[in-house]
């Protein structure tokens, strides 16, 4: 059921700005450097919930899928790891959303997507101006904004599938004079689709999810009589999620019986996580030819992962990898055999996120003659930082059955608080003269990172760290991109940045760094578009960072210098508009990407799962030569049917060269995604 565009008045302000955070400024077809939109009509085609699917439409962009519904998504962007989306800087509203973007990237809180109305994509030299993460590139989520026209709109959207599935997504706002506002929700529901191994005559546990999202946004405006328009932003939200999902996989041989079976060691995992925004910003615009923005910015996360971590001290993947010979942890996991008390472990993965902080921009246009310059700085003040406080608690295996047995001491297993202090700054410029655009821009960061290390029989910290690691870095990082107009319709562009990643908190890697070089054009019609672009990451130094979910035999959060390496490709994106008659058309979409190249071109050893020993010249893991989608719409003023496939051809899970090995090989996949829609009303 979808209700919609309710109480709306069609007179619009043209003095109120209505644009949230965004980084693209003008039409995509006139930015130097690579760039994607997936606009508000894009996402309503198949209003997907699972930000994946939609990221699909975004040729360089690479996904691992790992729980089927996206609620921890894998994105990396032009080959930088995809692993908790943690080498891409994720933006809200142009403001930081990872949990702790200098300090542990890993974004185990990711936007709602039901709650977004566009996606930008950023993955040349644009995305200097962002930072930090600039190897790969910028992900900017565009929530729901106030209103555009002035009075109110309402938006009810509610569905219904398998798998006793459920997704609401309401809001209702108003643009008045001077005080608008929105209030909005998203409620999603699933019971999964895994099936969990439960004792004889039990019901079905739940292997879904339940996510609720809240959202307010307040803006105030001056009179529009006056000169200068001011305006004062408020943006809160809260997020909540339960999932009960595990890291804990299957044997190959069950896998093949039932690839949607779970052990009933996993019947206990479950995943919560509680988000809490802050966002203020005070916009100040002459309506001429300056503009400054400044946004105080507070993300509050907190997430508590209860899961398995080990089986008479050994290793959910050891046991999998080996059922053979731990023939009787294995049982205990399936629940074939009972077992002792505190023989299995589940943990606490308890951690507690902040990150906050001051931005500002000024931009300021002006002509030269025949010479056209957009000039803009902006700064950034932020800190961030992550608490962990593990434990472990003890069960036995009962007639398939996990039955607690001892409760851990809080912090026993990992006790320690890392943080960093940044202040960067940048200053760039869209300099149009002729046919040509140029837009050179640089950045400039310097972080402070400390990590305390606390005794695990000291969980309230009363004495000192057992250890402290401290670590600073300054990096100036530049960027230039180029595109000439051969006609109204043809575009030539290239560009050229500095890639960088911060390391970690504690880390004792180098920092990641890369030459990145794109080249291409732009065609386009009043029918149509094509956009070919060639791409190049040259590594001197490529890092991997130690994760639960990757794996990897040393300390988690622990990073590895890979040295040199190569990624580069061809990313392909077209669209055509058929006209079958007058009223009826039918859109077709291409999006296709090409990795020619994605290899190590140094030797080492590593703790980390996804690369172990490398040889020169092995490819990297997760990253696939082909992928392609196709999408087709046949619509008119009453109905549409919307048809896309899905394909991500085959990629190793662990660094290899030569014939792929079939244990350490994901095979390619084909998903489809179909939506037919009929308006009952104009």
């Amino acid at each position: 059921m979808l209700i919609q565009d309710i109480f709306a008045e069609n007179n619009t302000n043209p003095s109120q700005e209505i644009l949230e955070n965004i980084i693209i400024t003008g039409t995509v077809e006139d930015v130097a450097g690579s760039a994607n939109v997936i606009d508000t009509k894009e996402l309503q085609k198949f209003s997907a919930s699972d930000v994946l699917r939609v990221l699909q439409s975004v040729p360089g962009t690479y996904i691992q899928e790992e729980d089927g519904f996206g609620l921890r998504p894998n994105i990396g962007i032009r080959g930088s790891g995809i692993d908790r989306s943690g080498k891409i800087a994720l933006l809200e509203d142009g403001v930081l959303i990872a949990p702790a973007p200098y300090t542990a990237s890993s974004a185990y809180y990711f936007p709602t997507q039901r709650r977004m109305s566009s996606i930008e994509v950023l993955k040349g030299p644009s995305s200097v101006i962002v930072g930090p993460r600039t190897t790969g590139g910028v992900i900017n989520f565009i929530s729901t904004p106030i209103p555009e026209s002035k009075g109110s709109n309402a938006m009810i959207d509610m569905r219904t599938g398998t798998h006793d599935t459920t997704d609401t997504h309401v809001y209702l706002g108003h643009r008045g004079n001077r005080l608008s506002w929105l209030i909005e929700t998203a409620q999603m529901k699933s019971k999964g689709f895994k099936l969990i191994d439960v004792p004889d005559g039990l019901n079905q546990k739940s292997s879904g999810y339940d996510i609720q999202d809240y959202m307010l946004k307040l803006q105030y405006d001056n009179d529009v009589s006056e000169e200068i328009y001011h305006s004062l932003r408020i943006k809160l939200g809260s997020t909540q999620q339960t999932s009960n999902e595990t890291y804990l996989g299957l044997t190959a041989t069950d896998y093949r019986l039932n690839p949607y079976r779970r052990y009933a060691a996993s019947s206990r995992d479950q995943f919560n996580g509680d988000h809490e925004q802050i966002q203020v910003s005070y916009v100040l615009d002459s309506n001429n030819n300056w503009r400054t923005e400044v946004t105080y910015y507070d993300n509050d996360f907190h997430r508590d992962w209860f899961k398995l971590q080990s089986i008479n001290g050994k290793s959910q993947s050891a046991i999998l990898n080996n059922p053979d010979v731990y023939a009787t942890e294995y049982d205990y996991i399936t629940g074939d055999a009972d077992s002792a008390d505190d023989i299995i472990k589940l943990r606490h993965n308890n951690r507690f996120y902040n990150s906050q902080g001051i931005q500002g921009n000024i931009s300021y246009n002006f002509d030269l003659t025949d010479i056209d310059f957009t000039m803009r700085a902006g700064f950034r003040i932020h800190e961030d930082y992550e608490d962990r406080k593990q434990n472990e608690d003890g069960f036995r295996m009962e007639k398939r059955e996990l039955v607690l047995t001892s409760l851990g001491i809080p912090s026993s297993k990992t006790n320690r608080f890392s943080k960093s202090e940044v202040t960067s700054y940048f200053l760039d410029a869209k300099v149009s003269v002729g046919n040509f655009i140029l837009t050179p821009g640089v950045r400039v960061e310097d972080i402070e990172n400390v990590r305390y290390d606390y005794a695990t029989s000291d969980p309230d910290r009363m004495n000192e760290p057992t250890k402290i690691k401290t670590r600073s870095e300054s990096v100036t990082i530049p960027g230039m991109g180029i595109l000439y107009k051969l006609d109204n319709n043809t575009r030539l562009l290239g560009g050229i940045h500095k890639g960088y990643q911060p390391p970690g908190a504690g880390s004792k890697a180098r920092p990641e760094e890369s030459i990145n070089v794109e080249i291409g054009a732009r065609v386009s019609s009043s029918r149509g578009k094509l956009d070919a672009i060639y791409f190049l990451n040259n590594y001197n130094n490529i890092v991997g960072t130690v994760t639960a979910s990757t794996g990897g035999s040393a300390e988690i959060g622990a990073q590895y210098d890979g040295g040199k390496a190569i990624v580069k490709g061809l990313e392909l994106n077209a669209a055509y508009n058929f006209s079958v008659t007058d009223t009826l058309h039918m859109p077709l979409q291409i999006q296709y990407t090409l990795t020619s190249e994605y290899e190590f071109h140094s030797t080492f050893s590593s703790g980390f799962d996804g690369w172990g020993d490398v040889l020169k010249d092995d490819e990297m893991p997760y990253i696939p030569k082909h992928q392609m989608r196709i999408s087709a719409t046949l619509e008119n003023e009453h109905y549409s049917f919307n048809l896309a496939s899905n394909y991500i051809g085959k990629r190793r899970s662990v660094a290899g060269q030569g014939n792929h090995i079939e244990s350490e090989t994901i095979p390619g996949q084909l998903v489809w995604d179909g939506i037919a829609r009929y308006n009952f009303t104009d």
